[in-house]
């Protein structure tokens, strides 16, 4: 390494930690959360005092925002704890996706796969591969970003690598990138549903949004991400770990050398019974998926863009690590009856007794900043702002993306993000000549990178338990300190490809253009 890159190196370790310091002088996050909520209901209150309203496009009459110690606050808190806890979005999705692969994890099904296919891998490939995985893994929903960090890990821990890297660079990939993939997802069939009902009233509606309009600039932007975000795990995660003195006792010391060796005959065989049971479900399922009259399809007989089977992916996750799991125990012999499943279960739900502890006031933290209404004062005011900067063509596109990831940190939910913005940004960029369907990529690039280096995002409390594994000390400004150097290129690379689609005016997907009038 020269001098110079040594040099900026060292600039980049001394910022990071910075941020590393001051973010573990936060509270723990049960008690940060808690002091969130009070800060929110104090606010909340001293707006609505004021008779503060907000005016959402498209609504009937403007929204008042409401305060938490009001009558009517105090009735919400008092009424609605136990359903803001159990009805926590990510709570029903982490439990049940957890009770299977911890299972798979249990019976060994999960080691022997990851040695079998990774044991002896020792190429430069692993972090290209974990990143180009990671951006596509929304195809599996929020489910993505619970299931491939640790299996990253996993995997960098058999192939003699830092787990941690692994850890983070898949949480990285998945979450920066969320918003894109090479493959069609739901979140496409979600957003061009949301787009077409903006465009709609419009006089001049456009072309249709369809969840491929995006699919050009989705593909080149998810592959170009990918490689990226494995350039940045090999050059400077993992590097940095290892210079930061992180201990590489979980690859060292606590690797197992059965990672190495090949595979027990009674493991061969609990695989290979694992792979035939995962064939027979996935036949059942889509035997079910193209039966006349499918119970899985939506009223017009279709699966886009809503339908039971779009509604269906952590289900379908479950059955997917389930099935071939109590297969694989069957015959390697970790399951010998059938209380064995159950058991080892209830050792997998073990493990997340923190993060369900946490689920209670993150669940009543984001109840009340929904109900209050700050979030679409936020959402609304920010778009106002952008507004009343009369920008023009491009620079109106780039101060929008700045926008969505500054809303971002706020608003997790890209749906929900998209819902408030599009509301505003369609028909103005619409005036401007500009396709809704452009207005949405645009949303894109500015609707996934800053929500991986957010507090308020749930999984990144998950993914915390996970590193704690290895870093017992390690706490939120760990976590923050080691996504920061994913946001600014992930955000700059995407950008940029925007730009490259602008300047040529080339087609983001089938039948979708870039001007409402060429």
């Amino acid at each position: 390494m020269s001098e110079t890159e040594a040099a900026r190196t060292s600039r980049l370790d001394r910022a990071l930690n910075l941020i590393e310091r001051i973010g573990n002088r936060l509270p723990e996050p049960f008690i940060l959360f808690g002091l969130l909520f009070l800060v929110v209901a104090v606010v909340s209150t001293a707006v609505a005092a004021f008779g503060v309203t907000v005016t959402i496009p498209g609504a009937a009459e403007a929204t008042p925002v409401r305060g938490a110690f009001t009558g009517e606050g105090l009735e919400f808190l008092f009424t609605e704890m136990p359903e803001n806890f159990i009805g926590f979005p990510p709570l029903e999705t982490v439990v049940t996706i957890m009770l299977a692969v911890g299972l798979a994890e249990r019976t060994g099904m999960l080691t022997a796969l990851i040695r079998a296919f990774f044991g002896s891998a020792r190429g430069p490939v692993l972090p290209y591969a974990v990143g180009l995985v990671g951006v596509s893994a929304s195809v599996m929903a929020d489910s993505a970003m619970i299931i491939l960090p640790p299996l990253a890990a996993l995997v960098f821990k058999a192939a003699g690598r830092h787990p941690v890297a692994g850890l983070l660079g898949g949480f990285a990939a998945t979450g920066a990138g969320y918003s894109t993939s090479i493959v069609v997802t739901s979140l496409d069939a979600l957003f061009s549903g949301i787009s077409n009902k903006v465009a709609e009233t419009l006089p001049d509606p456009g072309t249709l949004v369809t969840p491929v309009s995006n699919y050009y600039f989705n593909a080149v932007s998810a592959v170009l991400l990918g490689l990226l975000a494995g350039f940045l795990i090999d050059r400077l995660i993992e590097p940095r770990l290892v210079r930061g003195g992180v201990s590489r006792e979980a690859v060292d010391g606590e690797q197992d050398t059965d990672l190495e060796v090949a595979l027990e005959p009674a493991e061969r065989s609990g695989l290979v019974r694992a792979g035939v049971a995962f064939l027979i479900a996935a036949a059942l399922v889509l035997l079910l998926v193209f039966w006349p009259d499918s119970p899985l399809a939506n009223a017009d007989g279709g699966f886009l863009p809503d339908s039971p089977l779009m509604d269906s992916v952590t289900t379908l996750i479950f059955l997917g690590f389930a099935v071939p799991a109590i297969a694989y125990g069957a015959q390697a012999g970790s399951i010998n009856r059938a209380a064995d499943v159950p058991r080892l279960m209830a050792l997998a739900l073990r493990d997340l007794t923190g993060f369900l502890v946490l689920a209670f006031m993150l669940g009543q933290f984001i109840a009340l900043f929904n109900w209050t209404n700050l979030g679409s004062l936020v959402a609304v005011s920010g778009a106002d702002l952008l507004q009343s900067l009369n920008l023009d063509g491009y620079p109106a596109f780039l101060g929008f993306m700045l926008l969505a990831s500054v809303l971002n940190l706020f608003i997790i939910s890209g749906s929900s993000l998209w819902t408030l913005m599009a509301a505003v940004f369609v028909p103005m960029f619409a005036l401007l000549g500009f396709e809704p369907g452009f207005a949405q990529a645009a949303f894109r690039v500015g609707d996934s990178a800053t929500q991986i280096m957010t507090p308020l995002n749930p999984y990144m409390i998950i993914i915390l338990g996970y590193l704690r594994r290895y870093e017992p000390e390690a706490g939120i400004g760990t976590l923050v300190a080691r996504m920061v150097p994913f946001v600014v290129p992930f955000w700059l690379l995407w950008a940029l490809v925007m730009t490259i689609f602008y300047a040529f005016d080339l087609p983001l997907g089938p039948g979708m253009g870039i001007h409402t009038h060429p």
